[in-house]
């Protein structure tokens, strides 16, 4: 290495120079004037040319045009041995210590290296860069020309976008950027070009099927460079082949009772009509459903087909008579029920708006009130968050209720009237026999009959709900409130709106008195019957048999509740007045204090 002067019209540019890209105007003009006031600071890097008597420049061609622009006769040049790789290494390292090269540059120059036998590895070590680095630059080779135009200019896509474009053909490229080309100092909208030339990937570790089926369909695997290192990044483009290498391996591959389904909108398996998902494990006569899911994988479940029920001597002759009743069975079923959907959903709302206001009204000893609570979140329509999460939605309706509890001095208060108020609002938050999704099942109406509920049911006898009822549920409350049934429905169904309207007498449906269906709580009851063979058998693995759970009280008490229910009568009088009402209320409330 020697320092020397030379002409700077005699030094020739290198055919390999790094940096390719164009410098701005601005640049330009800004190193010209530096060079015009104090000369060329640092000396450009020159080497003798092979086969010649010049020499080349290896690093400084913008200095040298400079220097000659500025008229300089002569400059300090620093002159080194020719390398191996005709100064590409110490080009690259140079240009990228002076001045950061645009990303093409730095792929231009990665490029010349690994045709000069570096390795990714090498070259990575040399600059200083991530692999990864490297990796992602070389991707511009399979970049439109016209698109590393605009890449030089500085404006880059990001990394995903990079990987797609690189990913798409010549010919693809070419037509999304003819669609997309930026007008000219305006920026590429990468994420419409990278749109335009994505494509779904199916990846090979979500393949169930091996090499054969790959071959029979034609399926090339890709290496994805950038995924994670631990696992399996081929992949391919063709969807259509790898999802019917799929569906053959499903088919071969079919277990026993196994079927292949579709999925629905959600992406979860259509399974058949009438089938029960099997979320637990399978049983022996439970099936199994195939389905492939939006990334291809295939996913199974398993579902259980409901039993067919035959009837007794349903053969020869014997089956004849069956399908004869049958017959008259679809001929029942086309008389009008006595109560139509809607007048349930009426009566669903009268007894939620009775009960509500017997909760709030009717007099309620403090054990009740706590048993009714109790009772009061086993209903259907009760939904409890967790504190293992952040999520305080269901609970916020709640914790008005509590905080009437608290005193102005932010202590509890144990003051029965506010203990009272607030139990009572809970339960009417909770307790509903509306139909839907709030309806609390079975024990809204053993609430109802505990608390006298049905005195507080209003006047159905108005045209809004005598519409609902049938001819004979009509003539049947005619004749209980002794009015004559008319020949016509609506003429039986207008002299009973008269009768109460003038009468002032209180119509109440059977169907919607509060006593509930004694099957609802036989069902209730063996719910409670599974608790305790769970609290017996968590008693024997933890030791504490005997302790203070007495079961057999328990039951003796549901069953004598249900005796109460049992003896109610369910063919009780629809037309009741004011003292009648009373009177049940006492009655009610007497059989909820015993």
């Amino acid at each position: 290495m020697q320092l020397m002067k030379v002409d700077p019209r005699a030094l020739k540019d290198n055919p390999d120079n790094t940096r390719q890209s164009k410098s701005t105007p601005q640049a330009d003009a800004l190193l010209l004037a530096t060079i015009k006031a104090v000369g060329v600071i640092q000396p450009p890097v020159i080497f003798p040319e092979a086969g010649g008597n010049g020499y080349v420049i290896e690093a400084g061609h913008r200095r040298t045009r400079m220097a000659i622009a500025a008229g300089l006769e002569e400059i300090d040049v620093i002159v080194v041995e020719a390398a191996n790789d005709n100064g590409a290494m110490r080009s690259m390292v140079e240009n990228i210590a002076r001045e950061p090269l645009n990303p093409v540059d730095q792929w231009r120059g990665i490029e010349r290296l690994v045709a000069l036998g570096w390795t990714e590895e090498a070259i990575a070590v040399a600059l200083a860069l991530p692999v990864r680095q490297i990796r992602k630059l070389r991707l511009l080779a399979n970049v439109l020309p016209a698109m590393l135009d605009q890449m030089a200019k500085g404006d880059m896509p990001n990394e995903q976008q990079l990987r797609t474009i690189a990913a798409s053909s010549s010919e693809e490229q070419k037509e999304v950027w003819k669609a997309h080309k930026p007008k000219k100092g305006d920026t590429a909208a990468w994420w419409q070009i990278a749109n335009g030339l994505s494509k779904t990937r199916m990846y090979a570790r979500d393949a169930s099927f091996g090499d054969d089926l790959r071959l029979a369909y034609g399926i090339e695997w890709a290496e994805d460079l950038f995924g994670p290192a631990d696992e399996d990044n081929r992949y391919t483009t063709n969807v259509e082949a790898f999802l019917g290498a799929q569906q053959e391996w499903m088919a071969s591959n079919l277990p026993k009772k196994g079927a292949i389904v579709e999925v629905n909108n959600w992406g979860q398996p259509d399974l058949p009509k009438k089938a029960e998902r099997v979320y637990g494990k399978p049983g022996k006569g439970d099936c199994t459903a195939m389905y492939l899911d939006r990334e291809g994988k295939v996913q199974s479940v398993h579902y259980r087909m409901p039993e067919v029920r035959k009837s007794a001597g349903q053969t020869g002759t014997a089956a004849v008579g069956v399908e004869e009743d049958n017959d008259e069975a679809v001929v029942a079923g086309k008389t009008r029920p006595d109560v139509t959907q809607k007048g349930f959903d009426m009566i669903g709302d009268f007894r939620t708006d009775a009960l509500h206001e017997a909760l709030a009204r009717a007099r309620i000893e403090d054990d009740m009130l706590m048993a009714l609570l109790v009772m009061a979140f086993a209903g259907t329509n009760v939904r409890v968050d967790s504190g293992a999460n952040d999520t305080v939605f269901g609970a916020k309706r709640f914790q008005r209720h509590v905080a009437r509890l608290y005193s102005a001095d932010g202590r509890l208060s144990f003051d029965m009237d506010n203990v009272r108020a607030a139990a009572r609002c809970v339960l009417i938050d909770v307790l509903s026999c509306r139909r839907g999704m709030s309806n609390s099942g079975v024990v809204s109406r053993i609430a109802g009959v505990a608390i006298g509920a049905d005195g507080f049911l209003p006047n159905m006898g108005t045209e809004d709900f005598l519409l609902c009822l049938s001819r004979q549920a009509l003539e049947t409350a005619a004749k209980e409130a002794n009015v004559q049934p008319r020949p016509r429905v609506r003429e039986t169904r207008a002299a009973l709106v008269d009768h109460f309207a003038s009468t002032e007498a209180t119509f109440v449906h059977p169907a919607a008195l509060f006593a509930p269906d004694l099957k609802d709580i036989a069902d209730l009851l063996k719910h409670g019957d599974c608790f305790d063979e769970e609290i017996g058998t968590m008693e024997e693995a933890t030791g504490d048999i005997g302790g203070d759970v007495q079961p057999d009280a328990r039951d003796d008490a549901v069953s004598s509740d249900a005796a109460d229910l049992d003896h109610q009568d369910p063919d009780a009088d629809a037309v009741t007045t004011t003292d009648d009402a009373s009177d049940e209320e006492e009655t009610a409330y007497g059989i909820a204090a015993e």
